[in-house]
């Protein structure tokens, strides 16, 4: 029997999850911020400087923004004097990054299309690895976490914020009822895309609960893992380091 992979609550062949993936993506590109502040009441800016504190960058670090896209976390980490390498398998969403960068006058970025599940660089070249949002987009996460601990420098450490499932009673069912039935018909109205917005609802339902995620973290290689929740768990920041 063939591998099956979710994409959504439809199980799909890998390679078809990573073509649909790259659709959606191709898809939300020029309306992704937008939808971003419509959906969480801009408290994404705010989850964003959290992940951000949490990742302490330095002046002159190698750090490698996967899934990076349209540029939210490489611009508050190049704040710092880091060097941030922006890599997202998805062009269009790169593209929206540079033309971001640009109406800022941010520069000194590096722009990448790159696979979290295959990158291109050599082991041992970053200080830090981030991936905001991105990883249950991946269609091997294992993957991805092995590629993040190869390519990260002994003592380097990883940080991933991601949606998970919240444990506060009552606010579970809400929250259920938001992603399922509002997110789709917002991104229906604002983004001209139901279906992509239905996808991303049904991503956050099937990726791995907050300490199934930390144990895949931990089989990858990284120790001294750690999940911070933020409402509950709606939100986590998972770290780890390689040593």
């Amino acid at each position: 029997m063939s591998e099956k992979v979710s994409f959504g609550y439809d199980e799909v062949a890998p390679e078809e999850k990573t073509e649909r993936v790259g659709a959606v993506f191709s898809s939300v590109a020029a309306k992704y911020d937008v939808m971003n502040d419509a959906m969480s009441g801009g408290m994404h800016r705010l989850w964003k400087d959290r992940f951000v504190r949490r990742v302490k960058p330095q002046p002159h670090e190698a750090i490698l923004d996967m899934a990076g896209g349209t540029g939210d976390i490489a611009f508050r980490m190049a704040r710092s004097g880091a060097s941030v390498t922006v890599a997202d398998i998805n062009q269009d969403m790169l593209d929206v990054g540079v033309e971001r960068a640009m109406e800022r006058g941010i520069d000194g970025l590096v722009w990448s299309c790159q696979n979290a599940e295959e990158l291109s660089y050599s082991g041992n070249t970053f200080d830090a690895y981030t991936i905001v949002f991105g990883i249950r987009n991946v269609t091997h996460i294992d993957k991805a976490l092995a590629e993040a601990h190869r390519v990260l420098k002994p003592g380097g450490r990883f940080y991933c914020m991601e949606f998970s499932t919240t444990q506060w009673p009552g606010f579970k069912e809400i929250y259920d009822v938001y992603s399922h039935k509002i997110m789709p018909q917002m991104g229906k109205m604002i983004a001209q895309d139901e279906d992509s917005y239905r996808y991303l609802a049904e991503s956050i339902r099937r990726f791995p609960p907050m300490p199934e995620f930390e144990r895949m973290i931990l089989d990858a290689g990284f120790v001294n893992t750690r999940v911070e929740a933020i409402l509950g768990g709606a939100v986590a920041i998972h770290s780890g380091w390689k040593v």
